[in-house]
């Protein structure tokens, strides 16, 4: 580890340093994104995860589907909504 780092690194972090849009702004285009991007079921699924709070195992116990497939769906909905918003 190099001197002066903490030692944790975020793997999602660019390298962005420019101006950033408001959080009004942010936050609409990520409703968009979640609207017109993702599917019926990432779109659920991303819902029940992050803004209702349920964990992936009583999502899959309600859509009748193990939790792994919980898993992937969120992810890919994750990778979605992030390449959207890059542009």
């Amino acid at each position: 580890m190099r001197k002066g780092t903490t030692g944790v690194r975020n793997t999602l972090y660019d390298g962005y340093e420019g101006p950033q849009l408001p959080r009004e702004v942010q936050l609409e285009r990520l409703k968009k994104v979640i609207a017109r991007e993702l599917t019926d079921v990432q779109r659920e699924i991303l819902i029940a995860y992050y803004f209702q709070q349920k964990t992936m195992a009583q999502i899959g116990q309600e859509r009748g589907i193990c939790k792994s497939s919980v898993c992937r769906t969120l992810h890919r909905a994750e990778n979605r909504v992030r390449h959207c918003l890059r542009y």
